[in-house]
């Protein structure tokens, strides 16, 4: 078995990558570079024009993607949709990388707010309707505080 992970290679695949399908992703590769930062890292166009595979960098991780093909049953999310999947980025600055990616055209979902599980959190869905989770990590909780503070966190205001 060949290995794919190389720990010392920050670019290297890890145990789960994820390949997003995007209408427009040749749009999206500028997109996550304007707004998060990733980095291209290659780009593949098919004999038609459209792109057949891309990744991208971000951090030690990668992301891979391609042109929606509904003729071989390949769809991205539809722009609106509420999709099932969010994408989780860890950012030293929430704030900063939040405000850069609804400037660059994302929709706030959740605005950036202190969570009780000790991370600053918000989400945004990019213009090609793949939901983007972001935090930075605030503090360090144990799992007794996180129970705890979620059990205060959903109980009903009087």
């Amino acid at each position: 078995m060949s290995q794919t992970t190389n720990p010392s290679d920050p670019i290297s695949f890890r145990s789960i990558t994820p390949h997003l399908v995007c209408v427009g992703a040749d749009k999206a590769i500028d997109f996550y570079s304007n707004a998060f930062g990733m980095k291209e890292i290659m780009r593949l166009p098919g004999p038609d024009g459209r792109l057949m595979h891309a990744s991208m960098s971000f951090g030690d991780s990668m992301i891979m993607l391609a042109e929606a093909f509904p003729e071989y049953g390949s769809v991205g999310p539809q722009p609106g949709t509420p999709s099932p999947v969010s994408i989780h980025l860890n950012v030293p600055n929430v704030d900063e990388v939040f405000a850069q990616a609804v400037a660059t055209g994302a929709k706030v979902v959740m605005p950036v707010d202190d969570m009780f599980w000790g991370d600053r959190y918000g989400i945004v869905e990019d213009p090609f309707g793949h939901r983007w989770s972001i935090a930075t990590r605030t503090k360090d909780l144990s799992h007794e505080e996180v129970q705890k503070a979620m059990v205060d966190f959903t109980k009903p205001c009087d």
